[in-house]
């Protein structure tokens, strides 16, 4: 069950990746309950992947980092690949 700092923390961390994409309104951020802690999953459009991942996954270890700074430890991030195809 999502809290208040879950919301806040989803709110943030979506306005984070939409300032980076093309396809801004394609991003979903949902948290899930998991027994570690919660799980911020983000999912955006196809060819957005790239740019949130970032060069060795610079960009992501910062979506990390933030997100582990404003809701601690228990606190993790996931990038969902929607297309699926690797």
């Amino acid at each position: 069950m999502p809290t208040l700092e879950t919301d806040v923390l989803e709110e943030a961390l979506e306005h984070l990746v939409k300032g980076i994409v093309t396809h801004p309104e394609d991003v979903t951020v949902r948290a899930r309950s998991q027994r570690r802690g919660q799980v911020l999953e983000v999912r955006v459009h196809p060819e957005d992947l790239g740019k949130v991942i970032g060069r060795a996954g610079r960009t992501a270890k910062a979506f990390r980092t933030v997100m582990s700074a404003l809701g601690g430890s228990s606190v993790r991030v996931d990038l969902v690949d929607v297309d699926g195809g690797r």
